[in-house]
């Protein structure tokens, strides 16, 4: 073997120690063990510019293992990246290139964040998906394109497939024979509690077999020329390959193969040992010229060419007679320019207007994806529930890469941390379950806010209202946990209006969003407004002649909350209404603006079907109005009694702090048996009568309507909104319309 690859090989493995000594903590073991398998791949694989590191055909290279960033930083260091000497040594300190665990965006080469177990692996799926799709679009203009040929290379250790999100991802990217995804997995036996046979007694190849994949197997893990014979066979692969690579945990060091050396700094003594085993004779973080040039050399002869021929590819591709099409694919890749514009002023709505919401949010998205094929996302088996198919479009598959609704199946996990890997090549993307169910993705979600992807979960049934499905499927503490999720802008909108609106802001902003609809219907109101979406709250009904108290409302509880203050109006109360559909974006505003909206000292009510923590900063002494126990199984007006959130709750917790004694109307009883009158619920929450009419629908698409065109916008009236008739859905031709666009 090379003696110059020897000793740069060993060099990498000493100088990642000493990082790791000199910062006082980090993971040794990894850094002595899996040495090799970044070194070969990096110096005898990657098709990298270390000087443009951000090139779009570049190989992406994850590390799920991301406790071994010490590893990385080095390799980066001596292949050429912006990363000195002096960033390596300031390894896990505040500011520095070099964070405890690999963040995108902060160091020069790294093209993900990773740390949490499992996560890299799901976002190297979601990185192949991605550049599957772009190069489907380009396949459309160019036959035998070079614009994008790259592969996505993942190194994993056993705790990452041990994770159930890598094995979620791993099953879908076998399911659409990602052949442009290449794992390299550390088989080193050992966590960081004991061996692995002490929790796992798994056989790792043949579950990847039965998924869809190519294995193949290294048994020497020092031996960078059996793993780079590896690589080369899974270049040429139909399916992504699984490499697995057994490898000694601290190699070399007095705790070789043991889990003691995963994750606490070497003794000085061993260091000393393991220079001398590796015959490396620098001092603490040093290492020699030759090493370093060495490596920069190699990568550099080896990929000099690819890189120049490819750039002079794209210039003769620009100056020649493109297609409208793949300009805009140009345009994307080079500028992330997505090509769409979108206003919630170019909307008008008719003044009935009446639909559940997230029939509104599909419609709203529907239009969207017609101006933007850099558009797209999927569900977790739900979309036919959550109402997110792109209706025009077909499902993604190993056949059709270019189809742009993607069936996720039963995987909310790795739903949002493939999202995130695709999120990275620039794409909009959606991701869609029930709001309960965000709680299976928290994890991959923190890291769409951790790095500022603007990636929007769409969330629906979202409150005890789901009814007979039970607690299992009412979310309470979900949008807490959502809104106590750092950069993550939480939208729940409370009729078309707003969820037009929530769409201006998500489209304008290229921000990590929660976009919570219900599944209700939802009448138009009075006073809302897309184009104040963007503040996060404003007021939609105005006290007449005095400030007695102020109502803070969300989503679909805006009707119940509309209609009690009108009720109190009538009873000497004079009350605002505010619809806060986002708590983010209202506290990110001025305090004079919040102020002028919830002034200081008046009493403050605060009414939403959800754990009423959240709302403690905007809400007088006893005033928060929700949910904080879990519902029951029974139909919807029922649950909302036995949890007290029904409209004469409700009215009556606001009228008892103003001395107003409400008492309900007996409900009428039926004539029937007992047992029929135990399991009958009446409802008191619509004061107002609604008469229900009926259309015949196919089920799969939405039933038109007579539209009304001479209906002008809404405007802001002294009357009440009249409901519309349930049970009728409308199709964007008709009552949605856009103007001027």
């Amino acid at each position: 073997m090379n003696p110059d690859l020897i000793h740069s090989l060993n060099s990498l493995r000493i100088l990642s120690c000493d990082m790791i000594s000199y910062a006082g903590s980090g993971h040794p073991g990894i850094a002595l063990g899996a040495a090799p398998i970044i070194f070969s791949t990096y110096v005898n694989h990657l098709k990298i510019n270390p000087q443009d590191p951000n090139w779009i055909n570049r190989d992406r290279f994850v590390l799920s293992a991301g406790h071994g960033s010490a590893l990385l930083y080095a390799m980066l260091f001596m292949a050429g990246y912006d990363v000195s000497i002096d960033d390596l040594v300031d390894f896990r300190k505040i500011g520095s290139k070099t964070p405890g665990h690999p963040e995108y965006k902060v160091t020069p080469g790294v093209d993900v964040s990773t740390g949490a177990l499992g996560q890299g692996f799901a976002n190297a799926v979601g990185m192949a998906m991605a550049e599957k799709y772009l190069q489907g679009l380009i396949n459309q203009e160019i036959a035998g394109q070079k614009i994008l040929d790259y592969y996505v290379y993942c190194l994993c250790g056993d705790g990452d497939l041990m994770e159930g999100v890598a094995m979620e991802a791993a099953s879908l990217a076998g399911h659409l024979a990602l052949n442009n995804l290449i794992v390299l997995y550390d088989s080193n036996s050992v966590t960081l509690d004991s061996k692995l046979n002490a929790s796992c007694s798994e056989d790792f190849i043949q579950k990847f077999i039965h998924m869809g994949w190519e294995v193949d197997f290294v048994g020497e893990g020092n031996d960078t020329r059996k793993i780079d014979e590896a690589i080369e066979r899974a270049k040429i692969n139909r399916k992504p390959t699984l490499i697995e690579i057994k490898t000694v945990i601290g190699r070399g060091s007095f705790h070789e193969g043991e889990n003691l050396v995963h994750g606490k700094p070497l003794s000085r003594e061993d260091l000393l040992n393991i220079r001398k085993k590796y015959n490396i004779s620098t001092n603490m973080m040093e290492i020699t010229e030759n090493s370093v040039k060495f490596v920069r050399q190699t990568i550099a002869n080896r990929t000099k060419g690819m890189y120049n021929n490819w750039k002079k590819y794209m210039d003769s591709l620009k100056k020649s007679n493109q297609s409208e099409n793949l300009r805009k694919i140009i345009d994307f890749l080079e500028t992330g320019n997505v090509g769409l514009t979108f206003s919630s002023s170019s909307f008008k709505i008719q003044n009935d207007y009446s639909e559940e919401l997230r029939e509104s949010g599909s419609k709203i998205m529907n239009i969207i994806s017609d101006r933007s094929k850099f558009f797209l996302g999927g569900s977790a088996d739900l979309s036919s529930s959550c109402h997110t198919a792109l209706y025009k479009e077909v499902g993604m598959s190993k056949k059709v890469p270019t189809g742009r609704n993607i069936f996720f199946g039963v995987r909310e996990h790795a739903m949002a941390a493939i999202l995130n890997g695709m999120a990275l090549s620039g794409l909009r993307l959606f991701g869609s379950t029930f709001l309960v169910f965000s709680d299976y993705l928290k994890p991959a979600l923190r890291m769409t806010c951790e790095m500022n992807l603007p990636i929007t979960y769409i969330f629906t049934h979202d409150s005890v209202t789901v009814g007979q499905d039970g607690t299992s499927h009412q979310p309470v503490e979900q949008l807490a946990m959502l809104r106590t999720t750092p950069n993550l802008i939480v939208l729940r909108p409370a009729d078309i209006n707003e969820v037009i609106g929530s769409w201006d802001y998500i489209i304008n902003n290229n921000k990590p969003v929660a976009l919570v609809l219900a599944k209700d219907e939802a009448h138009i109101l009075d006073g809302t407004k897309g184009s104040e979406v963007s503040k996060g709250a404003y007021i939609i009904r105005k006290e007449t002649n005095k400030l007695d108290a102020i109502i803070v409302s969300t989503g679909i509880d805006i009707t119940t909350s509309y209609l009690i203050r009108e009720e109190l109006y009538h009873k000497g109360i004079d009350i605002r209404l505010v619809s806060m559909p986002s708590v983010e974006l209202f506290l990110s505003q001025p305090q004079e603006y919040q102020d002028s909206i919830l002034p200081p000292n008046v009493k403050t009510f605060t009414v939403e079907a959800s754990a009423t923590l959240p709302w403690y900063r905007f809400a007088s002494r006893n005033c928060a109005i929700g949910i904080d126990t879990f519902g029951c199984s029974g139909k919807k007006d029922d649950v909302l009694k036995k949890v007290k959130f029904d409209y004469d709750s409700i009215l009556a917790r606001i009228a008892g702090e103003f001395g107003i004694e409400i008492t309900p109307e007996p409900e009428e009883q039926p004539e029937e048996t007992a047992s029929n009158q135990e399991t009958t619920g009446a409802s008191s929450a619509e004061p107002v009568p609604v008469e229900v009419t009926t259309v015949e629908t196919d089920p799969a698409q939405p039933a038109p309507v007579e539209a009304a065109p001479e209906t002008p916008a809404t405007e802001a009236t002294t009357e009440m909104p009249s409901l519309a008739p349930t049970g009728v859905t409308v199709s964007q031709e008709t009552l949605v319309k856009e103007e001027n666009v």
